[in-house]
C-alpha cells in the first residue's frame, strides 16, 4: 500500500455491500477515514433485496481491521434532511471532511410499455436526487476543508443509450450533468466533481427480468451490453481503484470528466 489518500476523510453512500464496501475498503487500505451511510432497509418496488444493519457494520468492521477510523449512519439518500445530519454527525466524528462518493443506486427493468411511474420515481429520486442530497450534505464541509473531492458514481448507461431500463440510463445520464454543472460552480472552492462509468460488476443489484428480456423479449438488443474486452463483468476493485485516483492528490488538477471503467463497453 501507498498511502495515497492517507489521513484523508471521506463519505462513502450505498457502503453496506457492494462497490460501496469495496471504496470503503480500498480507501481505507490506502489511509482514508470513512463516513459509512446506507439505507439499510427494502424498497417494495425492486425485484432484488438490499442491505441491512449487519452488512453496514460488517463494512466497518472490515475498515477497522485495517487500522483506519469508520462512522457508519443508517440514512435514506432520498432524504435530505436525514443525510445531512448523517453527514454532520460522521464529519464531526472524524474531525473534517475532504471527499465524498456518491455510490448509492437503484435499478429497475421493463420494456417502454411496462415501465411504471413507480419505477422513474425511485431510481429518480435514489440515483440522481440521492446523489444531489449527498453533494449538497458533503459541501459545507469540503468548503471548510479548502476544497475537496466529489466522485458520483454514474454507469456505462449514463453514457450509451441503455435499453431496457430507461430509468436507470435517465438517471446516470442525468448524474453526468449535475456533475459537470457542480464542477464549473464549485471550482472557486477547489472542490474537483467528477463521474465514474462501469460496465456490469458483480454485485447485488441485479434485477432478473433484465436478463429474461435479453434472453427472450428483446435478444436483439443483448449486444448493447456486451463489453469489448472479453469478459462478462469487471470486479468492484476495478471501480474502486478509479475512485481511489480521483480521491487523491494525483488527481488534484482533474475536474469535470467521466472516467470509464467499462471494459469498453460504450465503444460497442
Amino acid at each position: 500500500m501507498t498511502d495515497r489518500v492517507a489521513g484523508k476523510r471521506v463519505l462513502v453512500t450505498g457502503a453496506a455491500r457492494g462497490m460501496g464496501r469495496s471504496h470503503a475498503l480500498r480507501l481505507a487500505e490506502e489511509g482514508a477515514d470513512v463516513v459509512l451511510v446506507d439505507v439499510c432497509g427494502p424498497l417494495p418496488q425492486l425485484e432484488y433485496p438490499l442491505s441491512s444493519e449487519d452488512d453496514l457494520a460488517e463494512t466497518a468492521r472490515l475498515v477497522r481491521e485495517l487500522g483506519r477510523r469508520a462512522v457508519p449512519k443508517v440514512a435514506d439518500v432520498r432524504d435530505a434532511a436525514a443525510m445531512q445530519a448523517a453527514v454532520d454527525e460522521g464529519v464531526a466524528e472524524l474531525g473534517g471532511l475532504d471527499a465524498s462518493v456518491a455510490n448509492a443506486g437503484v435499478i429497475t427493468a421493463g420494456t417502454w410499455d411496462t415501465t411504471t411511474p413507480e419505477d422513474w420515481r425511485v431510481v429518480l429520486d435514489t440515483n440522481l436526487i440521492g446523489a444531489w442530497n449527498t453533494c449538497v450534505a458533503a459541501i459545507p464541509h469540503l468548503i471548510a476543508a479548502g476544497g475537496g473531492s466529489l466522485v458520483n458514481i454514474s454507469s456505462a448507461a449514463g453514457i450509451k443509450g441503455s435499453p431496457l431500463t430507461t430509468p436507470y440510463t435517465a438517471s446516470k445520464h442525468g448524474l453526468v450533468g449535475m456533475s459537470l454543472a457542480l464542477a464549473n460552480e464549485l471550482a472557486v472552492h477547489s472542490i474537483r466533481v467528477n463521474t465514474v462509468h462501469p460496465t456490469g460488476v458483480a454485485t447485488g443489484m441485479a434485477p432478473m427480468s433484465l436478463f429474461g428480456l435479453l434472453s427472450e423479449t428483446r435478444a436483439d438488443l443483448g449486444s448493447l451490453y456486451e463489453n469489448a474486452l472479453p469478459v462478462p463483468m469487471v470486479e468492484a476493485r476495478d471501480v474502486s481503484n478509479a475512485v481511489l485516483h480521483l480521491v487523491s492528490d494525483d488527481a488534484r488538477y482533474v475536474t469535470g470528466t467521466q472516467m470509464k471503467v467499462d471494459a469498453g463497453v460504450t465503444i460497442r
